[in-house]
Parts: structure tokens; C-alpha cells; sequence
């Protein structure tokens, strides 16, 4: 297994994670997805500092769960580096399903956490066939400079009437408090 095999294969597992078989057809979000994977999450309020380590604690989870004959410390030195923004959410979307909305029934709506939040940023509609770059760019900017509404629209949640303003909030908070609204 080389470099570039583990790379792809972690690609792989963490947009099957949230695509899966979600879409069909013509429709793709692959080079979103891919440009979330290449952007560096980076955050202004302090504890956000807990949103990367969860996005990197997927390193841990792929390893052991995708590559179980490759001494885990080979995979994490290979996928070493800061939390990109992907990870962020999709550790934000699995943390919501398995230790928050756990309900079997309903079955795993991972992607449907993930996807909520990229349709939150505005990003919805950036299938291959209508992906722009600098549009993405700006979005991703625009949130993690916290420059979106005090509501958090254009962020990764919105929560109307909201008291706070939750550009000033944690991610994690902004999380807890929009699930509060929808239960």
C-alpha cells in the first residue's frame, strides 16, 4: 500500500461516509467534497480548537476500521496535518448521530446531518456540472471568519429568534442549541 493508496482510500471512506449512495445519476458533489477535503479548517473562538481534533480523530477510526493490517501509526503519519474542513464535519455530523440523535429506527442520517449544514453554508447547489471555485472559497471564508448572520445563517446553523449572536458561540454550542429547535 502506498503514500497515495492511503490518501485516496481515506478520501473514499470519508465521502462514502456522507455521500454513500445519497445521489444518483448526474448528480455528483465530488469536487466540493474534494475541495472541503483540501481546505485547512481554521477557527477565531478558542474552544473550535475541539471541532479540529474531533475532525482528526477520524485519522484514528479510518485506521483501524479501513486498514487493520497497517500498523496505525503508519496511516496517521501519512495522513498527518491540520483538520481540514470536511473532517471538521464530518466528525460534527457523526458525533450528532451516534451520541446525540441516535435513533435507530430512523436508521444512520449521518449524511443528513452533513448535508444540512452544507446547505446551511449555501453550498447546496454546487454539483459538479455548476461547481465555482471562488464561490466555494468566499462561502468557506465567509464561515470560518465568522462573517455570517448572528442567526448563523450562511454558517453551519441557523436557529431563528435566537437570542445569541452565534458568530460570538462555539460550533459545538451553535450545534446543540439547533438540535434544541428541531426536537
Amino acid at each position: 500500500m502506498t503514500h497515495d493508496d492511503v490518501l485516496n482510500a481515506y478520501f473514499e471512506w470519508l465521502f462514502d461516509t456522507v455521500c454513500g449512495t445519497r445521489f444518483g445519476g448526474d448528480i455528483s458533489f465530488r469536487k466540493l467534497i474534494t475541495h472541503l477535503h483540501n481546505t485547512e479548517f481554521r477557527y477565531i473562538i478558542p474552544n473550535d480548537e475541539n471541532r479540529a481534533r474531533e475532525g482528526q480523530t477520524l485519522r484514528h477510526h479510518f485506521a483501524l476500521a479501513q486498514m487493520p493490517n497497517v500498523p496505525e501509526n503508519v496511516i496517521l503519519d501519512i495522513l498527518a496535518g491540520p483538520c481540514s474542513v470536511l473532517e471538521m464535519m464530518v466528525a460534527l455530523a457523526v458525533y450528532t448521530e451516534k451520541h446525540v440523535m441516535d435513533t435507530p429506527q430512523y436508521g444512520d442520517r449521518t449524511g443528513q446531518w452533513f448535508w444540512g449544514m452544507i446547505v446551511n453554508l449555501g453550498l447546496g447547489d454546487q454539483t459538479d456540472s455548476r461547481f465555482d471555485r471562488r464561490y466555494v472559497e468566499d462561502t468557506l471564508n465567509r464561515f470560518m471568519d465568522r462573517k455570517y448572520s448572528s442567526n448563523g445563517q450562511g454558517g453551519l446553523f441557523t436557529i431563528r429568534n435566537c437570542p445569541r449572536d452565534l458568530r460570538k458561540v462555539e460550533i459545538f454550542y451553535q450545534l446543540c442549541w439547533y438540535l434544541g429547535t428541531i426536537t
